[in-house]
């Protein structure tokens, strides 16, 4: 098993959601995060006053795939998430070595 975290724009979490959701992912953990990458944030203009954000809002969400599914969907999200504009996000991919089902005790893929 494998757990996708992807980092992605607030308005595309709907679209992600949707797509995940078409191909058979049947759960999802969302969190709201700031952070920055290579842009280092970005200035914004407020009542004629420029600041900086340096820690921009992002979605980050969480989902637990067989290793089968994992490539089909990384390739979802990535197509989902995706505008072609610096800051679209990143995913990482960690090994899970074990998902327990609290309420019924079931372990490993029976628990997804």
């Amino acid at each position: 098993m494998k757990k996708i975290e992807a980092i992605v724009r607030h308005y595309k979490l709907e679209d992600v959601k949707n797509a995940l959701a078409e191909m058979g992912v049947v759960g999802m953990t969302i969190t709201e995060v700031r952070g920055f990458g290579r842009q280092k944030g970005h200035t914004e203009m407020y009542r004629g006053t420029e600041y900086a954000v340096d820690f921009v809002p992002k979605v980050k969400i969480e989902i637990v795939v067989d290793d089968d599914r994992l490539q089909a969907a990384v390739d979802t999200v990535v197509r989902s998430a995706q505008t072609g504009q610096i800051g679209d996000g990143k995913i990482f991919v960690s090994e899970l070595l074990d998902t327990i089902r609290i309420r019924t005790g079931e372990t490993g893929s029976e628990a997804l």
